[in-house]
């Protein structure tokens, strides 16, 4: 009891610090406050509850830990839904399709514009319609577009563009990159007809594990997720998901996965914390 107690104190105390997996303590202070900030006039609660979703597009669409793992998801924040209507997701498909700029944004605006104009679906929006219709939509993305896919979200006219992860993180991680940032690109931008907003660094404690792994051997697996070997890459866990997870209760989870990641990560043994 004594013991348990100890580790539900130290995963508490971690995830109100924000020392495990938080790039910035901008995440947590906003996680803090959900209930009473607002982002670009919209409840955090919301925006994280999207950027969860682009987080949840990998496995939906995938892997939990695909290499590139990069997911977006486009969502209608003027319709009367308190949360707003997902339209559509994607996620990076190079190695699945063999399309070298199949990135997540892009696969998200193809998958919405094959939504928004099929004869068959909700909308049955006309090819001109469809263009109208994307200045009125958010793109979600789990971490800053590359200078192609802010290029294409500028072209699409999205009111807004929210991402996770930063470019200056992705580098510091180890992820080449083509180093002009989505800003430069948007303000680069201004002949064209319509506007879009920027809004950097939601819920970074979230998306930045994401990347971590791939080019650091000691760092924790996304959830659902483990290394079969030491210095191996992440892959799809084949353990059945825990009790707390299959019950529905999945705060209970995540303090078990920030008690396991705290411990790996410190090197602590569980012979010592008996001890």
């Amino acid at each position: 009891m004594a013991l348990s107690f100890f580790l539900l104190t130290l995963a508490f105390t971690q995830a109100i610090n924000g020392i495990h997996h938080a790039g910035s303590s901008t995440g947590i202070k906003q996680l803090l406050n959900d209930s009473e900030s607002t982002v670009g006039g919209i409840p955090f609660a919301t925006r994280a509850y999207w950027m969860r979703k682009a987080n949840q597009a990998l496995p939906d669409l995938g892997s939990p830990c695909p290499w590139a793992a990069f997911g977006s998801v486009v969502v209608n924040h003027t319709t009367a839904e308190e949360l707003g209507d997902l339209i559509c997701s994607g996620v990076n498909e190079n190695l699945k399709s063999g399309n070298p700029v199949s990135h997540g944004e892009i696969a998200a605006i193809t998958n919405c514009t094959d939504i928004l104009t099929n004869k068959d679906g909700r909308f049955k929006l006309t090819s001109l319609e469809a263009l109208e219709a994307f200045k009125g939509f958010t793109l979600y993305t789990n971490a800053e577009s590359c200078p192609m896919c802010a290029a294409a979200i500028r072209w699409a006219g999205f009111k807004e563009y929210v991402y996770g992860t930063s470019m200056e993180t992705l580098i510091r991680m180890g992820w080449p990159q083509i180093r002009i940032s989505s800003r430069e690109v948007f303000e680069h931008s201004t002949d064209l007809p319509s506007s879009s907003n920027i809004i950097g660094g939601i819920l970074m404690n979230e998306t930045d594990p994401y990347f971590a792994w791939q080019f650091d051997p000691s760092s924790s697996c996304p959830r659902g997720c483990d290394r079969p070997r030491a210095g191996r890459n992440c892959r799809r866990s084949e353990r059945r998901p825990g009790f707390c997870y299959q019950k529905g209760l999945t705060w209970m989870c995540r303090v078990s996965d920030v008690i396991k990641s705290y411990i790996i990560d410190s090197g602590i043994s569980l012979k010592t914390l008996v001890s």
